[in-house]
């Protein structure tokens, strides 16, 4: 009989394909470029909009008409259960040339999504990575004979995206972008929170 090896508690990552079509993608570029002036603490080419609510623009409300079905389908994977689900924020990002973010997660949410409006350089994919700390044990056997696996590595690189795909994630999930050698990158990043949960009759409500 043959041994068997089991993948217990994994992550889901999930990529959604041409989530926004190309019209969409042009006006948003078109009308939040501009708006992309706060400046970012890690990287002096990296700049942000300041946090928007679907409601205030047309445009995210016809971005959150398109999500909001996968990130229920997304939710359930995490809580078992087929949730109405809210965006919370949105804001969209603008990395020119040599720009990077630093790891981080998203605090106050529990899915969190990149919508790439531009084409991404294959060096700055978005990047996930293994939590720092935590219980498990420390020592790593890191050489050049050593094979990375799902359950070795410390990091993973998301698929190559095209314009109008979406990566969905859970929000405490450490991610980076590396320094971006090609021209500039613009993406939507969102959060997302199920309306409430449902412990044995202990209910959270989440939103206003």
């Amino acid at each position: 009989m043959r041994d068997e090896v089991f993948g217990l508690f994994p992550t889901p990552v999930q990529r959604c394909r041409s989530v926004l079509e190309r019209p969409l993608l042009e006006a948003l570029v078109a009308h939040f470029e501009a708006q992309a002036t706060d400046s970012n603490k890690s990287s002096d080419r990296l700049t942000h909009t300041r946090m928007l609510q679907p409601a205030e623009s047309p445009l995210f409300a016809q971005v959150a008409d398109r999500v909001t079905p996968r990130i229920v389908d997304f939710g359930s994977h995490l809580f078992g259960e087929r949730l109405p689900w809210m965006m919370k924020e949105m804001w969209v990002n603008v990395l020119d040339t040599g720009g990077h973010q630093s790891v981080h997660n998203h605090a106050n949410s529990f899915v969190s999504g990149v919508v790439y409006l531009t084409r991404t350089h294959p060096n700055s994919q978005t990047v996930f990575m293994r939590a720092l700390g935590g219980a498990q044990f420390q020592f790593t056997n890191d050489h050049a004979r050593t094979i990375a696996g799902p359950y070795s590595a410390d990091k993973w690189i998301s698929p190559a995206p095209e314009p109008g795909d979406m990566i969905l994630f859970p929000s405490g999930l450490l991610h980076s972008v590396p320094p971006n050698p090609g021209e500039r990158r613009i993406t939507l990043a969102f959060n997302a929170i199920p309306a409430q949960l449902n412990s044995w009759g202990y209910v959270v409500r989440f939103g206003a």
